[in-house]
């Protein structure tokens, strides 16, 4: 089994050499999400198949009336920045109200 184990590492380092500098690049990145012990967890962990709660059901449900109001707009980066912006404070509260 050890054996094993060492011929696909070094037929991966092979085929590491013959890639082109982009292709390593992606590799690196695939590579590192693989050992990434958060990825790792993420990716083992069970499916939520807990049932959804009447409260969690309501939020949704506003949610959904809140963007169709909005004509399926939501709030872009920007103004959410704009918001936290202190000389810009007092504009964007009055834009807010106007939207809500």
């Amino acid at each position: 089994m050890e054996q094993n184990g060492e011929n696909e590492k070094r037929r991966a380092h092979e085929l590491i050499e013959k890639l082109a500098p982009h292709q390593t690049s992606a590799l690196v990145d695939l590579l590192e999400v693989m050992l990434d012990p958060v990825s790792q967890a993420l990716a083992n962990a069970p499916i939520d198949d807990e049932p959804e709660s009447e409260e969690e059901r309501r939020a949704v449900a506003e949610s959904k009336k809140w963007f169709e109001q909005h004509g399926g707009r939501g709030i872009s980066h920007e103004e959410v920045v704009a918001d936290f912006t202190p000389a810009k404070r007092t504009k964007n509260v009055s834009r807010r109200k106007q939207r809500a």
